[in-house]
């Protein structure tokens, strides 16, 4: 493989943003996603009879730029409908007399010098090849490795090491694109 398309030419156009010419329900996400802390891989689509071009807004929540932290999903990766990632700006301080975040409201709660990315748990990653099933909630600064198959309305609030299985070596060919 030289580029994006395997060397043939064989396969959809990754930059195409809907693969599917019966529907746009199904939508390669990276010409779909502009956004500076998301990155995704060529080929993972995401399914939502909403319309995947509503990715950002309806499956990545609590992802502000204060924080710093990184979106980042690989190669042929299949999203279903209402997936959550849920990134580090929904964590609350710990370490306080309480867990409420009393600064964010202002109105004399200020506190100046706020580390707001003290208890980021870092860049949420998703491999290649990850499967993610419809309501699945991906927890912040999780890492799901290449392989994995998330259930539907499964929580995965640790990482999730890559899967190794006889796919990867079932000299098809496919694997080769991974």
């Amino acid at each position: 493989m030289t580029g994006d398309r395997s060397d043939n030419g064989a396969g959809p156009d990754p930059l195409r943003p809907f693969p599917l010419a019966a529907t746009r329900q199904v939508g390669f996400l990276k010409p779909l996603v502009d956004h500076p802390m998301v990155e995704i891989g060529e080929y993972t689509y995401y399914d939502d009879p909403d319309g995947p071009e509503h990715f950002l807004a309806n499956c990545v929540h609590y992802h502000f730029e204060h924080m710093g932290d990184r979106l980042v999903i690989g190669r042929y990766c299949a999203i279903a409908a209402k997936a959550r990632f849920i990134m580090n700006g929904a964590n609350h301080a710990m370490d306080g007399f309480s867990t409420f975040p009393f600064t964010i409201f202002g109105n004399g709660w200020e506190q100046e010098n706020v580390d707001w990315a003290k208890g980021s748990r870092g860049d949420t990653i998703i491999g290649n090849d990850v499967w993610i099933g419809a309501g699945a909630t991906i927890m912040p600064g999780v890492h799901i490795g290449d392989g994995a198959i998330i259930g539907s309305c499964s929580v995965v609030a640790k990482d999730i090491p890559p899967i190794r299985d006889s796919r990867r070596q079932s000299g098809d060919g496919y694997q080769d694109a991974l």
